[in-house]
């Protein structure tokens, strides 16, 4: 049988096509008189419409469904700094689930530019051409800098990935697991291994999402982040710096509810599972390996409820169940940016969805049925109903902000839209 890599690389060779993307026209082009319209002289006609109303860029052209998926590289799915270039695949494969999964239509750019100030400017020069945008792979501390100062200057959607996409789906498991277990979010103790992005993303999150900031201890390559804590310091790890003796992960475990590790594989032992309460739940997303060998900890604890970020054990915390639908809710109320209750917005609407019933699609992709419980916490990919949860969710919370430039009225006739919508994909 092919390895790994050799599946992988003879898929993006596929039919002697490179890739995984391409570029198709959405109008005819046939005719002498379709080539008029499309460029010259036609095309003057909207250029001169856009110019004296900038809003009807939205209606002559794409730029209400395409979305930049921007990366300099310097932080590769776990891989770290490859360069622009080889953040290519990745950004391409970012633009084949917008489209799969929300039928948003991507250019991935990769901009060779490490200074956050010079890629800010790149990018906001850019940014007229697109309704959104997602930044992706751009390592810490700098990510934090060049998502806040885009949202700052640029009037669409701005939304980096890698902090908030994780952040949705583990808050949304981590509301589920709770109930499932009779735990209350103010009454947890949270561990996050990791102070990068994500990790810093996802305990902003479990915050909002009502753990208490005092019960919640980060830990970096350095150990615990406390108060006072001066090496390896910055802003955004300070924010999570707690009074405690905890100055190890060991140390941080005893006795927590919840682990979240951001961080590196093997970097927890079953002694400190042990350690922790009863029914702990255990977000690992080190990839490919986990924080702790999924066979592991199901043989130490059985009382555990456990995520990974891979798809062959239970309950993938998978960031394709974020982002192509929190951008379709921005984008066709055409909002301003992507809020925080936006975001909180998304992960309640998959806390929902997964206690419904599973349908057809989702036994017919994975081969098995699902029910709502330990090893079920969040939706799968592949459930036809996340759009219209998750996308309606994101819309309506954008209108309620008032981000919402063209709000939406009839929700009913918004969600029957997006179904049939994406008909073409499940069919």
């Amino acid at each position: 049988m092919a390895t790994l890599k050799e599946r992988a690389l003879a898929y993006h060779i596929q039919d002697g096509v490179p890739g995984k993307v391409s570029v198709v026209p959405t109008k005819p082009c046939k005719t002498a008189d379709d080539l008029g319209l499309a460029y010259t002289p036609g095309v003057a006609q909207p250029v001169l419409a856009i110019e004296e109303n900038p809003e009807d860029a939205y209606k002559y052209t794409a730029k209400g469904n395409l979305v930049a998926v921007i990366s300099n590289g310097t932080a590769i799915l776990g891989l770290g700094d490859r360069g622009p270039l080889a953040s290519k695949p990745v950004m391409e494969g970012k633009g084949v689930l917008f489209k799969r999964f929300a039928d948003i239509d991507v250019f991935d750019i990769e901009v060779d530019e490490k200074d956050p100030k010079k890629l800010i400017e790149i990018v906001k020069k850019i940014s007229p051409t697109f309704g959104g945008v997602n930044l992706e792979d751009i390592k810490g501390p700098e990510c934090f800098e060049i998502e806040q100062e885009l949202i700052k200057q640029c009037d669409i959607p701005i939304f980096h990935d890698d902090q908030h996409g994780t952040a949705i789906i583990a808050t949304a498991g981590l509301m589920n697991a709770c109930e499932i277990i009779n735990k209350n979010l103010a009454d947890i103790k949270v561990v996050v291994n990791g102070a990068g992005a994500a990790g810093i993303s996802c305990a902003r999150m479990f915050v909002a999402a009502g753990v208490k900031k005092e019960n919640l201890i980060m830990c970096d390559s350095r150990g615990v982040i406390y108060k006072g804590r001066t090496n390896g310091m910055t802003s955004q790890k300070e924010e999570f710096a707690v009074e405690t003796e905890a100055r190890d992960l060991a140390g941080a475990m005893e006795g927590a509810d919840v682990f979240m590790g951001l961080s590196v594989a093997d970097c927890v032992s079953a002694e400190m599972l042990k350690s922790m309460a009863k029914d702990p739940i255990v977000f690992a997303m080190s990839n490919p390996n986990p924080e702790i060998d999924y066979h592991l900890a199901i043989e130490t604890r059985s009382d555990l409820i456990m995520a990974t970020g891979r798809s062959d054990y239970p309950n993938q915390i998978n960031n394709v169940l974020g982002f192509p639908f929190i951008f379709r809710g921005a984008l066709d109320v055409r909002a301003s940016e992507i809020t925080e209750s936006m975001k909180m917005a998304a992960a309640k609407a998959l806390a929902k969805l997964a206690k419904e019933p599973i349908v057809k699609e989702v036994e017919e992709a994975y081969g098995r049925s699902f029910s709502f419980g330990r090893d079920y916490i969040v939706p799968k990919p592949f459930d036809p109903r996340v759009i219209e949860y998750e996308a309606v969710a994101v819309a309506k919370a954008a209108c309620e902000e008032g981000v919402a430039k063209h709000p939406i009225k009839d929700w009913e006739a918004y969600r029957v839209s997006l179904v049939e919508r994406m008909k073409k994909y499940w069919n």
